[in-house]
């Protein structure tokens, strides 16, 4: 597995780096396929926060986008948090996929090179800006992503993966735009573009 380690307001010493490299690479063996990861630590400046050290991981592969964050006192131990909420994410979204192609469910699931297509990222260049009033909420982050057509369910799963509340996606039944959101009830809503 290819790993990426950086940071923000943060030493990474050589001992982070490779304590993290060998640590993140080792979730290959919970799914196969898995071969990139991007590890960002960062440091949060409030005085307020006990847990300070902020480490963000991003695995792909596959067609799949697996994302954990954790904050803790320390580095290393921000590294063993990550990998343990990976490892859980990981096991869930290999059942999900065994379940799912089982012979007893009708219709394809992988695609013609054998894995299930989702979303690949393109960037994530970081935009600062001031909205024009001087007041209210600014854009801070952007990102473009590759979006295949996929089911809800399958967007559902993906949303889950990453880690967020909503998931946009084109819908392969309808070939429109969708979202899939998590509603307070724990279930899951689809808002579904009228044709």
């Amino acid at each position: 597995m290819d790993v990426n380690v950086s940071g923000r307001n943060i030493d990474i010493t050589e001992a982070l780096r490779e304590s993290t490299t060998e640590k993140i690479s080792r979730l290959s063996r919970f799914l196969e396929g898995m071969d990139y990861a991007e590890v960002h630590f960062f440091e949060e400046n409030n005085p307020r926060i006990p847990d300070k050290e902020i480490c963000e991981v991003t695995l792909e592969g596959h067609g799949h986008t697996v994302r954990a964050k954790v904050a803790a006192p320390d580095p290393f131990v921000a590294v063993d948090l990550v990998v343990d909420k990976l490892e859980h994410q990981l096991h869930k979204l290999k059942t999900k996929l065994k379940r799912r192609s089982h012979p007893r469910r009708s219709g394809p699931v992988d695609s013609p090179n054998g894995s299930v297509d989702t979303l690949t990222e393109v960037g994530q260049p970081l935009v600062v800006s001031e909205s024009e009033d001087g007041e209210g909420p600014r854009i801070v982050k952007t990102k473009r992503f590759i979006m295949k057509p996929m089911s809800p369910e399958e967007a559902a799963m993906q949303m889950d993966l990453v880690g967020h509340h909503f998931f946009f996606f084109t819908n392969s039944e309808t070939s429109r735009a969708a979202v899939v959101y998590q509603r307070q009830d724990g279930d899951v809503g689809l808002i579904d573009e009228a044709g």
